[in-house]
């Protein structure tokens, strides 16, 4: 069975606003449709697959999916979808919305954009958010790597802030988004480091040679097991990021260097995500 870890819910116009989505073409080569409809990811996706799903929050970014959407979306199809709720901690009220999310709309992890909402992930003032996480048991995925968004800072975009974070909540369930990319360097000794932390490989098929590389550091550090299936929906699909991670592992390593372990791209493709993210029987 395949998890996937990183499926979003879009409405437009409602959850994204005209900037956004005027840069959003600089997302990859082609148009990119981010309304998101049940048939069409279910249509691109095994039947017996389960995703994560989450909406967004960054008003610096023209970015805001309220949680309340997110919940009605899971429960239309409970078999197949798992809510997180998303948190914008610039903005006043974020801490009613991380309580009213978990205790009262049901929601199971949290989504964090820290570059495109323009926050510190290890910033000491964010405590009580990693505090309530941990202690209840949350996992978080956390955006890391670049983005099309003009005024989105960079330097929240980096794995190495998420360091901060498992040094001083060492039991908190935490994925990296897109292993980090450009930076999956930075992004593999992170994971390789502490337990709990792990990366998806969400929106990087269609660039292979990035991906290629990206593996090739991940099969060198031995972290394999750290990696997550995720596809990053709309931007692609389900059976679209499968075909693509086949192809990569498929390419032909130049003289002198190993090629991908095609059995460890197979083991990616069917882990067991939930598991390791306290989410079993979720």
């Amino acid at each position: 069975m395949i998890v996937d870890v990183h499926s979003h819910l879009f409405g437009c116009p409602d959850h994204l606003g005209p900037d956004f989505l005027a840069q959003a073409g600089r997302a990859r080569s082609g148009a990119v449709d981010l309304a998101v409809r049940w048939e069409e990811y279910a249509a691109t996706a095994p039947p017996d697959s389960r995703a994560i799903v989450f909406g967004g929050k960054a008003r610096l970014s023209d970015l805001w999916v309220d949680d309340a959407s997110v919940a009605a979306y899971v429960a239309e199809h409970p078999d197949r979808l798992i809510g997180f709720l998303s948190l914008d901690p610039t903005r006043p009220g974020w801490q009613e919305e991380l309580r009213h999310g978990h205790r009262e709309l049901g929601l199971r992890g949290v989504k964090l954009m820290p570059m495109y909402a323009g926050f510190d992930p290890g910033d000491e003032r964010l405590d009580p958010l990693w505090t309530y996480t941990s202690d209840h048991g949350l996992p978080v995925l956390m955006h890391t790597g670049t983005t099309f968004v003009s005024q989105a800072p960079l330097e929240y975009a980096r794995p190495l802030l998420a360091d901060r974070v498992a040094r001083r909540f060492p039991e908190q369930r935490l994925v990296l988004a897109h292993l980090g990319h450009p930076y999956e360097g930075e992004c593999v000794a992170v994971i390789r480091k502490h337990p709990h932390v792990y990366a998806d490989v969400s929106a990087l098929h269609y660039r292979p040679f990035q991906l290629w590389r990206a593996l090739m550091l991940v099969q060198e550090y031995g972290v394999w097991d750290k990696l997550l299936f995720g596809s990053d929906y709309p931007f692609t699909s389900v059976d679209a990021t499968v075909a693509g991670l086949r192809e990569v592992a498929g390419i032909q390593s130049p003289a002198g260097l190993h090629g991908i372990d095609e059995r460890e791209v197979e083991a990616l493709i069917e882990r067991d995500a939930l598991s390791p993210l306290g989410l079993a029987g979720a």
